[in-house]
């Protein structure tokens, strides 16, 4: 059982065309990198589909079957694992977070997409027979495009995708808040990266509001409006998350990680963990790697 959960950069595989991407079919990197079925964080984006296969996955500690037709994503960061029952095909793309830097004029374009949200439930998607087929076909030209002799510029491939983020968005009728709510979007958006930014120091909504030049009711009616929770349950799901990634680290004591999320002491640490999880840490990190998701 490894001790500490490995963090794979893009460097880490065969570049297809260019660096920051690798394209491939699912099966064959299935079996050429067998040790990412066990729990591991990427630096980088990542999305399957499949067309085979059976078994399960976790993101983020959710659990998702696996099935043909279904396309999961992920942002760089997040924790995953593999554990198939029979033997998986498909298609993958890992691309760098800089990817589409020099492609894009609006840098934040894949935020649009709800499935670039970084919630696990919106990320994993059944997709209809029609849409499936699309996406086989843009999936086929994109492996073609990376066999060709002409020039490298990948300029192609970037639309390709681009063209399946919006298959996918279109056939599971994913509502963009950002163009119906321009304003409410920004100001969610804008949270949403404060929390990242600050999560070990501010916990209170009334802080995070201020940073936003909005009242803590404002921004607790936007947070219940548009995503269904408290502002409150936004940040504390975001230290729990990181506590989570943090427990499946062997190499690491409780107490340490109370100290890196900046609680008082490893007493209050523990309370507040097994308040909003129902368990001790301690269990928590032995039942997740006594799972097949947490064995190597």
């Amino acid at each position: 059982m490894k001790k500490t959960i490995p963090v794979y950069n893009i460097q880490n595989f065969t570049a297809y065309k260019n660096d920051g991407i690798l394209v491939s079919r699912f099966g064959h990197y299935a079996q050429q990198y067998q040790h990412l079925h066990s729990a591991h964080r990427h630096s980088f984006y990542h999305f399957v589909f499949f067309t085979h296969g059976s078994g399960t996955q976790q993101i983020d500690f959710k659990t998702f079957d696996v099935k043909p037709n279904l396309i999961y994503f992920m942002l760089p960061g997040q924790v995953h694992s593999w554990n198939f029952e029979t033997k998986p095909d498909g298609y993958l793309i890992n691309f760098s977070a800089s990817y589409f830097s020099s492609f894009l004029l609006e840098q934040e374009y894949l935020a649009k997409f709800v499935f670039f949200s970084g919630k696990p439930e919106e990320q994993v998607l059944i997709l209809d027979h029609i849409t499936s087929q699309k996406l086989i076909s843009i999936f086929e030209e994109i492996l073609s495009e990376g066999n060709t002799a002409l020039s490298i510029n990948d300029d192609l491939v970037k639309v390709l995708m681009l063209r399946l983020f919006i298959e996918v968005s279109r056939s599971s009728n994913l509502q963009n808040n950002a163009e119906t709510n321009p304003y409410n979007h920004t100001i969610l958006k804008n949270f949403k990266q404060l929390i990242e930014q600050n999560y070990t120091e501010l916990r209170l909504p009334k802080q995070y509001a201020a940073l936003l030049y909005i009242t803590p009711n404002h921004l607790n009616a936007l947070c219940n409006d548009f995503l269904g929770i408290s502002a409150g349950k936004l940040i504390r799901d975001r230290i729990i998350l990181e506590a989570k990634r943090l427990l499946i680290n062997l190499d690491l004591r409780v107490v340490e990680i109370a100290e890196k999320l900046n609680f008082e002491d490893q007493s209050y640490f523990v309370k507040f963990f097994k308040k909003y999880e129902g368990t001790t840490p301690d269990r928590f990190r032995k039942q997740y790697l006594t799972t097949p998701h947490g064995t190597a």
